[in-house]
């Protein structure tokens, strides 16, 4: 083998490996500003988990600035949001299998449409900010009414209201959106 290929082979191993530890040290950057959670809801012999990255407020307009209205958002930061359950469920009003999906949002003043998405992606985003999500693969979709929080919540947080009726939580700074879900 001539000794310039070999010394382009060995550039190009070499930016390989610097460009895969780079997007390592990005990812684990992003993940601090926006740790990973997950939450579990147990109800009889229901199990919900949500994965999700929870971004902060840091002094800024969320809704209609940051995350802008009528548009997909990832509903958090980092990868997409999953969310697994164990059992068939009714989300909002429609029937879903057991399994995990894929959770979007499209953010609205006063309503929120909440979906549930069968395929996974690896990032919340592309290249270009956009969402990746593929609309062909919607499974259940939910307008949620915007409901205001007694006080503004500085970080995103996903939880599970156990109150006669379960409800999927989506809260960050002053707004709240609920999604039923039974079995």
């Amino acid at each position: 083998m001539p000794k310039l290929l070999k010394w382009i082979l060995l550039s190009v191993a070499v930016l390989a490996v610097i460009a895969f530890a780079g997007f390592q040290y990005m990812k684990a950057q992003t993940k601090k500003a926006s740790p990973e959670e997950t939450v579990s809801f147990f109800l009889n012999d229901l199990l919900v988990e949500v994965t999700y990255s929870r971004p902060t407020k840091k002094s800024r307009a969320i809704f209609g600035s940051l995350v802008p209205y009528g548009k997909v958002w990832r509903t958090g930061a980092n990868e997409a949001t999953t969310f697994t359950v164990n059992k068939d469920i009714v989300f909002g009003d429609k029937p879903v299998k057991a399994g995990t999906y894929t959770l979007w949002t499209i953010p609205g003043p006063e309503e929120w449409t909440v979906i549930l998405n069968s395929k996974m992606y690896g990032w919340g985003v592309n290249f270009d900010g956009e969402s990746p999500r593929d609309a062909m693969a919607d499974v259940a979709r939910f307008n949620a009414v915007v409901e205001r929080p007694a006080s503004p919540l500085e970080q995103f947080t996903i939880s599970m209201d156990q109150g006669d009726a379960p409800r999927l939580v989506l809260a960050w700074d002053d707004v709240q959106v609920a999604v039923p879900v039974a079995h």
